[in-house]
């Protein structure tokens, strides 16, 4: 793990320099959604006895913890591509293992100032949901899955564009689709199935049941977990197959 926090380190520099432009990026879609599909419509919406406000916030929580986590493939593109600074690692006493570790855990961050942002927005609406120790166990596990998955496709794309490809076919489709903005079990059968492959979906529910109080299914942290290993052995083979 030597070079494990200076590749962490470095990617926190960079968040610094740009944290104001992050921020309000990451403040943007959350609020038009909470604007828009939560206070606007919000009112002639509700699943249950759970007013659609409420059932809205976790699924931005669990979307916000995906798209922020996979945005770090975009940063290591650049360095990849444009600065050649994975070159520079290449050259360096540093294994597959640190440098991915790194990476990920870098996405990670950013995904938890993304979600810490959407809780303060969910204030102002005059939300207020339970945030337990399972809340933050189902953010990390999420956010760990597909900073994983950025870390590996980062390396095993061959153009910063292809990166821009990925994200419109995987990220911005599973960020619709996986329980976000509405529950998936009002679909077919044979949708459902489907969609209950997805990470995010097993992460809206287990994020969901937590912040409205009722009891989150192990299952859904277990496919978290799973995943996230899985993405994460992509990650370090794509790591070394790029070094190669």
């Amino acid at each position: 793990m030597h070079g494990f926090i200076a590749i962490y380190l470095r990617e926190m520099l960079i968040l610094k320099r740009r944290f104001k432009r992050q921020l309000a990026g990451m403040a943007v879609s959350p609020l038009l959604y909470l604007v828009t599909f939560g206070y606007a419509m919000g009112g002639l919406i509700q699943f249950g006895d759970v007013p659609y406000l409420h059932f809205l916030i976790p699924g931005l929580v669990a979307m916000a913890s995906m798209t922020q986590s996979f945005a770090i493939a975009s940063d290591i593109n650049i360095a990849r591509f444009y600065w050649n600074i994975f070159e520079e690692f290449q050259a360096a006493p540093i294994s597959r293992l640190a440098y991915a570790a790194g990476e990920t855990l870098a996405g990670m961050t950013r995904a938890f100032i993304g979600v810490a942002v959407i809780l303060l927005l969910a204030l102002l609406f005059g939300v207020r949901l339970s945030y337990g120790p399972l809340f933050w166990l189902a953010v990390f596990l999420n956010s760990f899955t597909f900073a994983a998955l950025a870390v590996a496709m980062a390396m095993l794309v061959k153009s910063h564009a292809d990166q821009a490809l990925l994200t419109n076919f995987i990220i911005t489709p599973m960020a619709f689709l996986g329980g976000t903005f509405f529950p998936i079990d009002k679909l077919p059968d044979w949708c459902q199935a489907i969609l209950y492959c997805l990470p995010l979906t097993h992460a809206s529910h287990a994020i969901r049941a937590v912040a409205l109080g009722y009891p989150a299914a192990t299952a859904d942290y277990l496919a978290l977990l799973a995943a996230g290993l899985v993405f994460f052995w992509l990650a370090l083979y794509a790591v070394g197959r790029a070094r190669d």
